[in-house]
């Protein structure tokens, strides 16, 4: 008996990153939403990995690793005008900052310590 009766090598596989990333974004809206740190930085550490997943799997970056390095950029833009702009929200652009830092201190330990694994698979 098969294990995917009806599917051959032809056809693509699903791809998990989708569900991920349209967790995250909900989660980290909340936590920001509300105030509550944990949740934020979660949500949004689900989104980022998500996201670069996507982007290594799909071919628009060469490793996940870099690709979590480019979505904390991104978050770090955003917590910083959190910040220092007239939101005037820092405890929110402090979950997005700390977020950010975890992406790029993942992606750096990845890019640097597992050479030889592919995180997306």
């Amino acid at each position: 008996m098969e294990d995917t009766p009806g599917l051959s090598e032809q056809y693509r596989k699903a791809s998990p990153w989708p569900l991920f990333v349209a967790l995250g974004i909900p989660l980290s809206e909340l936590g920001i939403l509300f105030g509550l740190f944990p949740v934020a930085v979660g949500g949004l550490l689900l989104f980022g990995g998500s996201a670069a997943g996507m982007a290594a799997e799909s071919g628009y970056a060469q490793t996940a690793w870099r690709g979590m390095a480019g979505v904390a950029v991104v978050l770090l833009v955003l917590g910083l005008a959190f910040v220092f702009t007239a939101l005037d929200l820092p405890d929110r652009g402090a979950a997005i900052l700390v977020a950010a830092i975890i992406l790029v201190a993942a992606g750096a330990t990845g890019e640097f310590f597992a050479r030889d694994v592919d995180p997306t698979y």
